[in-house]
């Protein structure tokens, strides 16, 4: 188990399913902070565009990743922890709320991070078994 944190693309990729989503919403806002779009739109992009990125990476990180069973399970989990981790010390501050709004509003989309690196763990196991 440990020789999945030993892999560099482990951390980098955990921390670009932050990042990109991050860095694709700052267009979403004006100078002031205000939201540009309907927040039920900008919402609906984020959930597609942070999904998009999550799966991206899951794929790249997978091709070469070694055949350890319960990987998904651990990288799923540690990207969820880091991608809360940063947005409680960068979002919720930003946006001035606590944190119990913020997981009810943002925080459970994340868990999509561990269901889709479970599944393309497995995907990628029946693979080389054929």
């Amino acid at each position: 188990m440990i020789e999945i944190f030993k892999s560099w693309k482990v951390h980098v990729f955990g921390l670009l399913t932050w990042l990109i989503p991050f860095a694709a919403a700052i267009p979403f806002f004006s100078p002031d902070r205000g939201l540009m779009v309907p927040q039920p739109l900008f919402k609906s992009l984020m959930v597609v565009i942070g999904a998009a990125v999550g799966l991206i990476l899951l794929v790249w990180l997978y091709l070469d990743f070694p055949k350890v069973r319960a990987s998904g399970l651990i990288i799923g989990l540690y990207w969820l922890a880091l991608n809360w981790v940063l947005d409680i010390i960068v979002l919720v501050p930003m946006s001035g709320g606590d944190i119990g709004a913020w997981f009810m509003d943002i925080g459970l989309r994340y868990l999509v991070l561990p269901m889709m690196a479970i599944a393309v763990c497995y995907t990628r196991m029946r693979a080389r078994q054929t």
